[in-house]
């Protein structure tokens, strides 16, 4: 019996394709406007797809936004996971995460964009960084690491933190990001119960090299 799934036929990746460039539009334009309200033909014109497939693939408009949101966030989450590998201490993990996502505005600006239109609403969401997020405060708070007493809290208090930061940042190019980005990880990690000299230091270590 083979062990794995046969390659899928012509059929299913075709269907495959249409579905993630109808994704692919919907990131777009959240990304340039945020404006949900666009048609469904204007999203299937911009996906090159015929009207008719829209619905073979999603119910709804909000469907497909959500399931967009949903692509960025994973995205989001195997760029960070990327540069975090071999990170241990949750201390630096917080404080790297924070650095690395302020400058994805550079490097992946469609999905900070994304984020920042959308991201409120998936600060708890079990996609992207925040399960990741909450998994490092959980072991930072089980360790003594961090003196926070709820997790969920301080998840919210991180992430809200770091969509303002996203914020100034796509607002305020001319600002010096790296440094607001230490600033708000030192911040952060002082939130968490890292005393001061220490969160300094941290917030300011070479981030860790591309994989």
């Amino acid at each position: 019996m083979p062990t794995s799934a046969p390659p899928a036929n012509r059929f299913e990746r075709r269907r495959a394709a249409t579905r993630q460039a109808l994704i692919r539009a919907a990131r777009q334009i959240l990304a340039e406007t945020g404006d949900t309200s666009v048609s469904i033909q204007a999203i299937a014109d911009r996906a090159d797809v015929g009207f008719g497939s829209f619905y073979n693939h999603f119910e709804s408009k909000a469907a497909l936004f959500d399931e967009a949101v949903i692509d960025a966030l994973d995205e989001y989450g195997r760029a960070i996971d990327e540069r975090l590998a071999g990170v241990d201490d949750p201390a630096e993990r917080v404080a790297f995460g924070v650095r690395l996502s302020a400058a994805m505005a550079d490097t992946h600006p469609e999905i900070m964009r994304v984020l920042r239109h959308r991201g409120l609403g998936h600060i708890h969401s079990e996609r992207g960084l925040s399960p990741r997020a909450l998994g490092d405060l959980e072991t930072g708070k089980a360790s003594g690491r961090f003196t926070v007493s709820d997790s969920a809290i301080a998840l919210s208090a991180l992430g809200g933190s770091l969509l303002a930061l996203l914020d100034l940042r796509l607002h305020q190019p001319r600002r010096d990001s790296e440094e607001a980005a230490r600033s708000m990880a030192e911040l952060m990690l002082r939130m968490l119960g890292v005393p001061a000299d220490e969160a300094r230091d941290i917030a300011h270590r070479p981030l860790p090299a591309h994989g």
